[in-house]
């Protein structure tokens, strides 16, 4: 059985930093994508960044326009786990961030953020942003 488990949100305020992992277990994702995504309440679930294999030991990282230049995405196949490292904060990115894993290898620039793309998700780490 797949589980992922996100840890590390929390409160900050405006302009401050958090960092959020997720631990997949059941199986490995090494050749696969592994993402985040968020949910503001009222609003839908919306991609926040995402990482693919390319090739080789080579990957690829998209992000949402909204978070470029201050989110950064990482993974660590040998601990199979994805981190999201969150700097200049606003209150704007308050959300339940998810942890979310593609059981599919195809997937290419205009399909990846799509959250119906994602096989398995985490339960939701909340993070909120005050002004």
């Amino acid at each position: 059985q797949v589980q992922l488990v996100e840890s590390g949100g929390g409160l900050v305020q405006a302009g401050g930093s958090l960092r959020l992992s997720c631990a997949a277990s059941g199986r490995t994702f090494t050749n696969y994508p592994l993402g985040w995504f968020r949910q503001a309440p009222g609003k839908e679930r919306e991609f926040v960044a995402t990482t693919r294999w390319i090739g080789g030991s080579a990957y690829s990282k998209y992000y949402a326009d909204s978070v470029k230049g201050r989110f950064t995405i990482s993974r660590d196949n040998a601990k199979n786990t994805v981190s999201l490292q969150m700097n200049s904060l606003l209150p704007e990115d308050t959300a339940v961030y998810y942890c979310a894993a593609s059981a599919s290898r195809g997937l290419i620039a205009g399909t990846i953020s799509k959250t119906g793309n994602y096989d398995y998700w985490g339960q939701g780490t909340q993070v909120t942003v005050s002004s």
